[in-house]
């Protein structure tokens, strides 16, 4: 089969690799339909993160069930499934919780499971899902309706950025009647404009700096947009609020510039939701302190929020997909990498 491999900084090559099969009671094969490639992928493919040796990349996909081992019981082959970023068991205490991603048997996509089994990446033509009976999500209809409806990339979206969207607003608290800034421009922070609509929030105001990417903001529910940054950032809110600032702030970056500019445009009181991945920010407790700003979030609960997002988009009331800016097939990964690497495109849809 065909699949995307990460050697190094700028280095991503789809190759031939060996079809996945059944290793545990507990696996599945699944086709893939549909993958893509998120913001976070950049790290590695950036050098931020090193790649020590060659591995599969990818965590996001749509696909259809094509074998299952003995224990699972969740999905039945021919099903056409969501499979979250994380893979979890659905029965340790965090999972029970509603937070499977801290799942104590949490497995990442290209990585090895807790039996040192390889896992594939979502970007290729088939892979191998542990823990199946929890991480799979049937979605009740058949591979060709949801191709037919158009469905498939609005569908993907709840395999991450959607659903890490919805978990900054949700962190934040974001409910009827809120002001809500959100912090970042990429297909998370625009999955973060819907949730905070979806939520009922009053204003939405984009920080955006590229024009695309704001138009498509205001699209999808943000009612205003800020391109300044900084103290600048700070005071254009205030200009556009009558003095105030945001009621809550969705951090959907990563970087210490991000999350202090959410903490700049938040008013005393106010919730941070954030779910940018992590390089170089650091919480000021004392600042938090003084103005009393409350701080939640991490790593999305993608399995919990699917159930919850996805008649909204069956019945059409969110888009999510409308991120997705390029569609590429899965030979040209290469392309889709540095695509996003140079700002050509939001998010890439990957076809096997």
């Amino acid at each position: 089969m065909l699949a995307a491999i990460i050697h190094g900084p700028r280095d991503v090559r789809a190759e031939d690799r060996p079809d996945p099969r059944i290793l545990a009671p507990g696996d599945a094969v699944v086709r893939v339909v549909a993958s893509c490639v998120c913001g976070s992928d950049l790290w590695p493919y950036r050098g931020v993160n090193e790649t020590r040796e060659p591995r599969p990349i990818g965590h996001e996909l749509v696909g259809v069930v094509e074998e299952l081992g003995a224990d699972v019981t969740s999905a039945q082959v021919g099903d056409f499934v969501i499979v979250p970023f994380s893979l979890s068991c659905g029965d340790c205490q965090a999972c029970r919780a509603g937070f499977p991603s801290a799942c104590d048997k949490v497995t990442g996509f290209g990585s090895k499971d807790r039996d040192g089994l390889p896992v594939d990446g979502a970007q290729g033509e088939r892979v191998r899902i542990p823990l199946a009976q929890h991480s799979l999500f049937p979605v009740g209809r058949t591979e060709a309706e949801l191709e037919a409806a158009g469905l498939v990339p609005h569908l993907l979206t709840l395999a991450d950025v959607m659903s890490t969207g919805y978990h900054a607003a949700v962190s934040a608290h974001v409910g009827p009647g809120d002001v809500v800034a959100v912090v970042g421009d990429g297909a998370v922070g625009l999955s973060a404009v819907i949730a905070a609509k979806k939520l009922g929030a009053e204003r939405i105001v984009a920080m955006s700096r590229h024009e695309d990417r704001a138009a498509l903001a205001r699209e999808l529910g943000a009612t205003d947009v800020v391109a300044e940054r900084g103290e600048e950032a700070t005071a254009a809110v205030r200009d556009l609020l009558g003095g105030d600032l945001a009621d809550a702030a969705l951090e959907c970056v990563g970087t210490a510039q991000s999350m202090d500019q959410a903490f700049g445009v938040v008013r005393g009181g106010g919730r941070i939701g954030f779910v940018g991945v992590p390089h170089g920010p650091a919480l000021d407790v004392n600042r938090m302190f003084r103005r009393n700003i409350s701080v939640g979030g991490g790593m999305a609960s993608a399995r919990r929020y699917m159930a919850e997002l996805l008649p909204d988009v069956l019945d059409g009331t969110i888009t999510p997909g409308r991120v997705f800016d390029l569609e590429l097939p899965l030979a040209k990964v290469a392309e889709a990498y540095a695509a996003m690497d140079e700002r050509r495109a939001t998010k890439v849809l990957l076809r096997p």
